[in-house]
C-alpha cells in the first residue's frame, strides 16, 4: 500500500489524538457534556499547536520532517485560527497519521508524555 500523502495523514492524525484525547478525558468523573466540552478544547488547533511544541524537544529528523511536510501542505484554514497556528496544528496531525501507520510503538512513546500533564493545562 502506497502511503497517504500529507492531507489523508492529517486527517488519520487528528482522529487518533481525538481518541486519545477522549481516553485521558474519560478517566475523570465528569458528566458526557463537560467531557464533549473538555475534549473540543483538546483537539482544537491551538492545543494541537501547543502538543507539538510540547513534543518536539523529543522528536526525531524524520518526525519533524513529517510535521514540515504537513505544515507546508496545510493552506490558510479557518478564519478564527492564526495561520501559523493551523499549520503547526496540521503539522501535528500529519505526524501522528504517518506514526499511527508506520511507527504505531514510537507513536505510543510520544503519547505517553501527556499521561500526567493536567487536564487543564495546554494539551
Amino acid at each position: 500500500m502506497a502511503l497517504p500523502g500529507p492531507a489523508q495523514l492529517a486527517w488519520l492524525g487528528d482522529a487518533v489524538w481525538e481518541l486519545h484525547q477522549r481516553t485521558r478525558l474519560v478517566r475523570h468523573q465528569a458528566s458526557s457534556h463537560r467531557l464533549h466540552q473538555a475534549g473540543v478544547e483538546q483537539v482544537r488547533a491551538e492545543a494541537q499547536s501547543a502538543a507539538l511544541f510540547f513534543l518536539e524537544p523529543h522528536l526525531s529528523e524524520s518526525e519533524l520532517e513529517w510535521v514540515r511536510r504537513g505544515r507546508n501542505s496545510a493552506g490558510r484554514g479557518p478564519r478564527r485560527v492564526d495561520p501559523a497556528i493551523y499549520g503547526r496544528a496540521s503539522g501535528f496531525e500529519t505526524m501522528v497519521g504517518w506514526l499511527y501507520l508506520c511507527n504505531p510503538e514510537r507513536l505510543n512513546e510520544l503519547l505517553c508524555l501527556f499521561q500526567d500533564l493536567p487536564l487543564d493545562g495546554p494539551v
